[in-house]
């Protein structure tokens, strides 16, 4: 059992504690105050509006993901993108990771979907960060981006598999030797340590869309490991000035963020040169309660804004860097481990996608006494944005909810890591079954990946079509 499952079970219970505490209709948000709202109530449906100089491939998949929510905006059927979020560092190197027990071949949860049901997650969120709790940034082998950052080092390799599995989920595995990736095939030996990797086959044609998460160890930080990524393991528990020093420009407080950022960029960059639009996700979950969760939660809305629109400037006006969406995602609100999220919100400017990650309910105890997942839906609703579950234990569609899509029609709902097969709820209702997962999957109100003919959409599109 890694630390992060640990800390969410420890969520799981808090929350479960807050649902019989807090109704429903305790959180009002107020309007949302961006000028170039629709006036019909729809999300804009260009990404030009936020980034003028934004890649048209990123155009492509924001406009799949706005057109989504406008249809259900405006009560037409729609469709949710199935995701499933991948942490490569563990499926690499932690032998008690998941439902089988020893090491394994990067994405073995992006597989494990089509091994149940015969179709691919539309959706594959990958971690970049944290690394497996040894010192420094570090990659596998050296490429023309990452040559900044130790080569070769032990169990970093898993880095080299994310942004290669990123651009095999956007076009493909294996690709054309010549499409000028740095493994077409998916296949290498890890310097490292000498053994054999593979990513998984998915059609060898445009699969799916991709994002990334950066669960990134506080800056300065010697060791980048999850424990580093916790409030309370950070310099901010025991100094109350220190994150204000992180977004103050001439600190050595934020030299060290502007350092952590740059091998964040690198590796976007990489993937930016291949074609590939990301969803990025960073600094999530920052709405929770003061001295828990990740050290930039729980601080002053201020300095979290200064912290979201310097790193949103750093990677796309700084570094040039326009295939990405952003995507902001509190934790579910549940007035006890989430506080009410509207005041970290940085604005439209520097958003394209709110999400949320939600594990104050579950399908068998909706949180708040309506349809699950439906005070988080609509509390984001005020935003003119897509929205998602951006993490989830649990499939959208399961015995105990049905219906959930109808109801609460989410552009993306990602599932987390293990979670799709593995019981992180620690009691016998909380786990995904077969049954729940092949029932979603072959939804007509879900989207899957793949290029195979009984694939949900056709991926290829976004590759093709032609945008003004």
């Amino acid at each position: 059992m890694t630390a992060d499952i640990r800390g969410r079970r420890a969520l799981l219970a808090a929350a479960a504690g807050a649902a019989v505490l807090a109704p429903l209709g305790l959180w009002a948000w107020p309007e949302e105050d961006d000028r170039n709202r629709p006036a019909d109530g729809t999300v804009p449906t260009d990404l030009r509006s936020r980034d003028p100089r934004a890649t048209p491939a990123a155009r492509r998949v924001y406009a799949l993901l706005a057109g989504l929510e406008n249809d259900a905006r405006r009560g037409r059927p729609s469709r949710t993108l199935i995701g499933q979020h991948v942490e490569l560092h563990n499926e690499r190197y932690n032998p008690k990771y998941g439902d089988h027990r020893g090491t394994k071949q990067p994405g073995y949860y992006y597989r494990k979907a089509r091994d149940i049901t015969g179709r691919l997650p539309a959706f594959v969120e990958l971690d970049l960060g944290p690394g497996y709790g040894h010192p420094g940034w570090a990659v596998g082998e050296s490429r023309p981006y990452s040559r900044a950052w130790t080569g070769c080092a032990r169990q970093w390799g898993y880095v080299d598999d994310a942004v290669d599995l990123a651009v095999g989920v956007w076009a493909g595995l294996p690709r054309p030797a010549g499409d000028g990736s740095h493994r077409p095939s998916g296949a290498h030996t890890e310097c490292a340590s000498g053994a054999e990797v593979s990513l998984p086959h998915n059609g060898g044609g445009p699969a799916g869309v991709v994002g990334l998460s950066f669960h990134q160890p506080y800056p300065g930080s010697p060791v980048k490991g999850f424990a580093q990524t916790m409030h309370r393991d950070s310099p901010a528990a025991r100094d109350p000035g220190w994150f204000t020093r992180v977004v103050t420009e001439g600190t050595a407080e934020h030299g060290a963020l502007l350092y952590d950022l740059g091998f964040l960029a690198d590796h976007l960059g990489y993937l930016a040169d291949q074609g590939v639009p990301v969803l990025l996700r960073p600094y999530h979950e920052m709405n929770t309660a003061p001295g828990k969760g990740f050290w930039w939660a729980g601080q002053d809305p201020a300095a979290f804004h200064r912290l979201w629109r310097l790193s949103y400037d750093y990677l796309v006006n700084r570094r040039g860097l326009h295939n990405l969406l952003f995507v902001w995602a509190p934790n579910s609100w549940d007035g006890r481990y989430g506080r009410t999220p509207h005041p970290y919100y940085p604005g439209g400017r520097y958003v394209d996608v709110v999400g949320v990650d939600d594990y104050s309910d579950r399908p068998q105890r909706p949180f708040g006494g309506g349809a699950w997942t439906e005070v988080w839906y609509r509390g984001l609703e005020r935003y003119d944005r897509p929205r998602a579950v951006t993490e989830s234990f649990h499939v959208p569609l399961n015995a105990a909810q049905p219906d959930t899509l109808s109801r609460t029609p989410w552009v993306l709902w990602t599932v987390w890591g293990q979670s799709l097969t593995y019981d992180n709820l620690s009691e016998p209702t909380g786990r995904n079954t077969g049954d729940d997962v092949k029932r979603t999957y072959g939804s007509p109100r879900v989207i899957t990946g793949g290029n195979e003919r009984n694939a949900g959409f056709d991926f290829r599109s976004l590759h093709k079509s032609q945008l003004g």
